[in-house]
């Protein structure tokens, strides 16, 4: 039995050294005919040898534009087959990949192209409401008076190629077939590339905000991440035959790492049923395709299993799966394995900055452990709970949990000084989570040091709200924090100062925020006020703002 929170954990599986390119052909080759990917809202099913002959055409199309080794190319996208491509051939040519949150709006996406300085961007037309074409020019009216590739934009200084999905024709930009044509099939020069990458070349941005400032651009490796996908993979005992169902985001690690790492690794089957999350496309794809797996956050399964036609669907072929995001209720954990016939699903967790899995429970975990704690720490990794004065605490104490190991991010990109406030000189990553570690290693996630909230399974950074509700000419003093709530587990709450002589309502401050920051940052409760709980030493005490909006809902019945 462990005295102290701290575990390293082993394995006799070595890490894999190759790059996330020569993992991908190297199972093109060996499982070729088997199915790869299946995009069922686009009626694409490719064998792995389809699949590597369609990324590779992409590759050459980008190197054509010029676009290689170490550019940053951004997507903009729901999940969709162009997506995965591009996720695959920017590895194979050395180009960072940028995520850009599906869900951004021109304020967001603006900061991440600039920050993470992006050459070319591929974006999806539209999505829900999100017209993507429309925000862009909105950013780069340059677009309407310039050839693709040749975009010179004040607002978007890196950016020369917009790349579009689907069929019409846009000004300024590509169509993302043409671009696949662009090396007319003349892949020979991919092989040359190869011979230049290594490992432990960045390859992948992931925007993660802070309790402070803007979002950070989390900068992940082929190590980082193959590793971590293959990992996550092995817990849940995949080989070539199981087949994944995907209704988790791409932009995210749990789409990308978890989902197609996860897949390719063992060259199993990548099966996306929509665009977005639709509990009904969801089972039809696990029922239609036979998936063997199926990941999602606890809102996603919950939605699922209350769904009126759940029982109209045959799932009998589920096995195993991820669920991760936020804390499992246990009577959803006894539903999903006793209903949905998933016996062996797993709960994960992480930060983006590990790539994200740094603990994972096991099949053979008694029900308690698998919705109390998140597991023990991975393969490879060590894990910590250090107290305020930065020593590790005994079991069963609440500190702050940190990790060291091969997951851990290389930094922040272009963030020197906030990379160092997060991984100290010796390696460790400190999360901002506290934790609870018992005596056989399994941690318990007990509160945050930051003071995120967790809407949905997405999440939402308060710093960032408030900077941007800051640029509302009548916002004079802002604070933002989370409320619960019955269906999405929390909600944003923000209580204003107003500036003297300015009167806005709670839906003019929500117009403001529309089309401008995510739909889920924006505050679905709005308190004016005429100050700001402080401390004797200035610092906003959220914790009574929080206990008195809580008073305020139960009274309202909310």
């Amino acid at each position: 039995m462990l005295r102290q929170s701290y575990f390293s954990a082993t394995s006799d599986e070595p890490l894999v050294y190759e790059t996330i390119g020569a993992c991908f052909d190297r199972v093109a080759d060996q499982h070729g005919s088997r199915e790869g990917l299946v995009v069922c809202h686009q009626n694409i099913r490719w064998s792995y040898s389809e699949y590597r002959a369609h990324v590779n055409r992409l590759a050459a199309g980008l190197l054509a534009l010029g676009v290689g080794k170490g550019d940053r190319v951004g997507i903009w996208a729901p999940n969709c087959y162009e997506w995965c491509l591009t996720q695959f051939a920017t590895a194979k040519i050395g180009a960072i990949l940028v995520c850009i949150n599906p869900a951004y709006r021109t304020y967001e996406l603006e900061f991440a192209l600039n920050k993470s300085g992006c050459v070319a961007l591929i974006t999806a037309q539209k999505y829900l409401t999100s017209d993507y074409v429309g925000m862009l020019r909105e950013l780069a009216p340059e677009l309407a008076f310039c050839d693709p590739g040749r975009l010179k934009s004040e607002k978007l200084p890196h950016l020369k190629h917009i790349i579009a999905t689907g069929e019409i024709a846009r000004p300024g930009m590509w169509k993302f077939v043409d671009v696949c044509r662009l090396s007319d099939g003349d892949v020979a020069k991919l092989a040359p590339i190869a011979k230049t990458l290594s490992p432990d070349d960045p390859i992948n941005i992931q925007f993660t905000s802070g309790t402070t400032g803007m979002p950070k651009g989390a900068t992940l490796s082929h190590f980082n991440i193959l590793n971590n996908g293959r990992i996550v993979s092995e817990g849940m005992r995949f080989t070539e035959k199981d087949r994944l169902c995907i209704p988790v985001p791409l932009y995210h690690c749990f789409g990308m790492v978890m989902g197609n790492l996860a897949c390719v690794s063992h060259g199993a089957a990548a099966v996306f049923p929509n665009e977005g999350f639709d509990p009904v496309k969801t089972l039809e794809a696990v029922q239609g395709e036979r998936c063997t797996a199926l990941h999602g956050v606890p809102t996603m399964f919950i939605a699922e299993l209350e769904q009126p036609r759940f029982h109209e669907f045959d799932l009998s072929s589920l096995r195993t799966g991820i669920m991760a995001g936020a804390p499992c209720p246990v009577e959803v954990m006894k539903r999903v394995q006793s209903d949905m016939h998933m016996t062996e699903v797993l709960i994960a967790y992480g930060q983006t900055e590990t790539s994200p899995v740094n603990h994972q429970t096991t099949r053979d975990d008694p029900l308690d452990k698998q919705v109390e704690t998140v597991g023990r720490p991975g393969p490879h990794l060590e894990i910590k709970l250090i107290g305020e004065d930065g020593n590790v605490v005994p079991t069963g104490t609440p500190g702050e949990i940190c990790c060291r190991g091969y997951s851990v991010m290389q930094g922040y990109w272009d963030e020197p000084a906030r990379t160092a406030e997060t991984i100290d000189r010796a390696g460790w990553l400190h999360s901002g989570d506290l934790g609870t570690m018992d005596g056989d290693g399994y941690v318990r996630i007990v509160g945050r040091l930051k003071d995120m909230i967790i809407r949905g399974g997405e999440n939402v950074y308060p710093r960032e709200v408030e900077e941007f509700l800051f640029t509302n000419p009548a916002v004079q003093e802002v604070q933002v924090f989370g409320v619960p709530d019955r269906k999405f587990g929390e909600q944003v709450c923000a209580w204003i100062k107003l500036r003297a002589g300015h009167s806005v309502s709670e839906e003019d401050v929500r117009a403001f925020c529309k089309d401008r920051i995510a739909h889920f940052k924006v505050p679905r409760h709005v308190r004016f006020v005429d100050a700001i709980p402080m401390t004797v030493t200035g610092k906003p005490q959220k914790f009574k703002m929080r206990e008195e909006m809580e008073r305020i809902l139960s009274e309202a019945g909310s």
